[in-house]
């Protein structure tokens, strides 16, 4: 936590904002969504409906299992078909989204889709691409390609209604998001819902874009970047700052006060260095494909290591010995040593 405590007290301030007000419009999207599945179990009920036929009209995790974006804290089954009692509800896993669960930053696919629908120009648009591919190349986020992004997000949907958004995003990820999840990570993902844990997307996204990826993915839901809006209209202003950085500790922190989580017995996955304060907040922190910095604190820390790309990068990344990641472990080789090390504990 010692970038937190670097910071200006006005920056810190921001992010402090920021944290709390994407745990909180977390918070408000479960009880949203726990009203609604109730009102749906009464209307099934009435009309002669079971609730298994009522809950599986509504799905659409895309095939990840148990845990939908939404459910109740503890509602899944035990791990491995074990009793209920093993799931460990003080137990939950925050995974960062650009580079960790998409391959590039889901702000700029977000971005071509607008452009698509006539949101701005072919230049900013051009500018968008520039951005992605120093992304997907580097590896690393660029700080001023953040700001500009948040920048450009928020002078094209000010004026916009909220809900019109929401429906946006739905078919970006449809169009851009949907092949472009890493499978390894969407296995750590399913196997921390299998153990019975909530997970959470932690992104510095808008918080609608991040919704839909985490719903898709069978999440329990997303801590992202919330714009304000007044009345269901976008102003053109963040509520805090961007959730990056110390602001993604900021919220992983007020979601666990609220969450009644244990973070010693949470993990936390990401690709850069910006997050070593999410990371360094959990008992078990994991790396998925790092950049250059992350990967020399996770060495000196004895984190866990995973990379999913292939050809040169990958091999110039590398995985180091100390991660304990073997190959023929395979893409769920974190959660399920996470997992054990709960089962000892208990």
């Amino acid at each position: 936590m010692s970038r937190l405590r670097k910071l200006p007290q006005e920056k810190r301030s921001s992010a402090v904002l920021a944290g709390t007000a994407a745990a909180q419009a977390a918070t408000a999207a479960q009880t949203t969504e726990a009203t609604a599945n109730e009102a749906r179990a009464a209307e099934a009920t009435a009309s002669g409906t079971t609730a298994p036929e009522a809950a599986n009209s509504d799905s659409a995790t895309d095939g990840a299992g148990a845990g939908a974006a939404g459910a109740a804290p503890g509602a899944n089954t035990a791990p491995y078909g074990g009793p209920e009692e093993a799931a460990d509800h003080q137990a939950a896993a925050f995974f960062d989204c650009d580079n960790t669960i998409v391959q590039g930053a889901a702000i700029f696919y977000l971005g071509r889709g607008l452009y698509k629908r006539k949101f701005f120009s072919k230049r900013e648009l051009l500018r968008f691409a520039w951005q992605q591919a120093y992304f997907r190349l580097h590896g690393a986020e660029h700080a001023g390609h953040m700001a500009d992004a948040k920048e450009s997000a928020l002078s094209i949907v000010q004026g916009h209604r909220v809900e019109d958004l929401e429906a946006i995003c739905e078919e970006i990820f449809e169009e851009y998001i949907a092949e472009k999840i890493w499978p390894g990570t969407r296995a750590l993902v399913k196997m921390h819902l299998e153990a019975g844990q909530r997970v959470w997307l932690v992104t510095a996204a808008p918080l609608e874009a991040a919704r839909v990826i985490a719903a898709r993915l069978g999440m329990t839901g997303a801590l992202g970047t919330v714009a304000e809006a007044i009345g269901g209209i976008y102003t053109g202003r963040l509520v805090g700052e961007t959730l990056h950085g110390p602001a993604k500790a900021e919220a992983v922190k007020e979601l666990a006060a609220r969450e009644g989580l244990d973070l010693a017995r949470c993990a936390a996955y990401s690709d850069s260095s910006n997050d070593i304060p999410m990371l360094s907040l959990v008992g078990f922190p994991y790396v998925i494909n790092p950049d250059a910095e992350l990967r020399r604190h996770a060495r000196e820390q004895g984190w866990r290591v995973r990379d999913f790309r292939t050809g040169r990068k990958a091999a110039r990344v590398g995985i180091p010995a100390a991660a304990g990641l073997g190959a023929a472990a395979g893409g769920t080789a974190a959660a399920l040593a996470l997992y054990r090390n709960r089962r000892r504990r208990a």
